[in-house]
């Protein structure tokens, strides 16, 4: 599925018209290719910067979509390689990072290397070079539990939730003042960091360097904030794929899919075709001087899991989802974007309806699987 762009603006709607100069690191990976695809058609001059690990694509070779693009082999944290791609750009478009929960916290030292070290060395390099234009790839994952509104006590945070109420199947957060049910509200990109996995502190660490080299230099950046993508090219068959893609491979497998909970944790899934378009009116727009704004990145329509697992079910022609109960440790109940910042400040709305994006991502193609041993993590874009 692809989704179009919108037609180019005028000068002086805060959008620039003419072709710009891009590099996108992690761009032979899941959305780096897609915003690379985006971009080129634009009518964008985009140079690819990936290490093609064969942790995350399985072999050596550039995957095929990359083969209508300059690729560059290389690592984020190479500072000479940066700075020779550097003098040629105009904005930078950071996809690059190691994604997913991990196994547990000894895979720390992987994800603060490549998310949080490669972050420092392109935001040093771009210093050097003076490049003063950056789109982030950042997630919802730095928000932790979603917006909750206790009847009482408004708007709460509520705590980590305990292994004896999810053993319960207690999996609703109370408020933490009196214990009373929450209603799940919309999350705004002005709630607290509050971070519950090692990849979701790489993310929000990521954000406070660039805010940080902002400051210092008169940079602007758009934080992306990714909501669930799903979509084609993801990969398939790792424990660091999304949800949408475990799934996908339960059916393709003739297996019912595996829901954990009860199925009704709310989530925003947005198509990776709409991300592509998100990333591509970030790097349009100019942003403001010395700061760094943070955007959701959704559909503005959230749905359970539960839903996902159903309507991928019916698309694949597969076996009702199984709910088995039980969460990962850093699972979170609800997490579901309030898409009006993007609306209003890069004129983004989400085009591929949950429907026909779910019916699309059934056959679509996906990154071929890879072997990972035990403590291996997966870098894409």
């Amino acid at each position: 599925m692809t989704v179009a762009p919108p037609a180019r603006q005028t000068p002086g709607t805060g959008h620039n018209v003419l072709g710009m100069r891009v590099l996108i690191t992690g761009g032979a990976g899941f959305v780096g290719s897609h915003v690379a695809d985006l971009m080129a058609d634009r009518g964008h001059q985009v140079t690819l910067l990936d290490n093609l690990l064969d942790k995350a694509h399985g072999h050596a070779d550039p995957p095929p979509w990359t083969r209508e693009h300059d690729l560059v082999l290389g690592d984020v944290r190479d500072a000479d390689l940066l700075t020779g791609l550097l003098r040629d750009t105009d904005v930078v478009c950071h996809q690059a990072a190691v994604v997913g929960h991990g196994l547990d916290p000894s895979d720390a030292p992987e994800y603060a290397s490549h998310n949080d070290f490669g972050t420092a060395v392109l935001l040093a390099a771009m210093h050097r070079t003076g490049v003063q234009r950056l789109v982030l790839a950042s997630s919802m994952v730095v928000y932790g539990e979603g917006r909750y509104e206790c009847a009482e006590h408004g708007v709460v945070r509520p705590g980590k939730r305990t292994t004896v109420d999810l053993d319960a199947g207690r999996y609703e957060p109370p408020c933490p003042v009196c214990g009373a049910q929450l209603a799940s509200r919309l999350v705004p990109e002005d709630a607290p960091m509050d971070p519950r996995s090692t990849y979701a502190a790489t993310k929000a660490a990521q954000e406070h360097l660039a805010s940080a080299w902002a400051r210092q230099t008169d940079g602007n950046v758009w934080a992306l904030r990714y909501h669930n993508i799903y979509g084609p090219r993801m990969p398939r068959d790792t424990p660091y794929a999304g949800v949408a893609s475990l799934f996908r491979s339960a059916l393709a497998r003739g297996e019912a899919p595996t829901v954990l909970e009860d199925g009704d944790q709310r989530r925003d899934f947005v198509h990776s075709a709409d991300v592509a378009l998100a990333n591509l009116l970030a790097c349009e727009s100019p942003g403001t001087a010395g700061e760094l704004i943070p955007i959701n990145v959704c559909s503005g329509t959230p749905h359970t899991v539960g839903d996902l697992a159903r309507e991928l079910a019916n698309a694949c022609g597969g076996p009702e989802p199984r709910i088995v109960g039980g969460a990962r440790a850093a699972d979170v109940r609800h997490v579901v974007a309030d898409p009006a910042k993007a609306r209003d400040l890069l004129g983004f709305q989400a085009r591929v309806t949950f429907e026909k994006g779910v019916q699309a991502f059934a056959t679509a193609p996906l990154r071929e699987p890879v072997a990972l041993q035990p403590g291996q993590t997966t870098q894409a874009g």
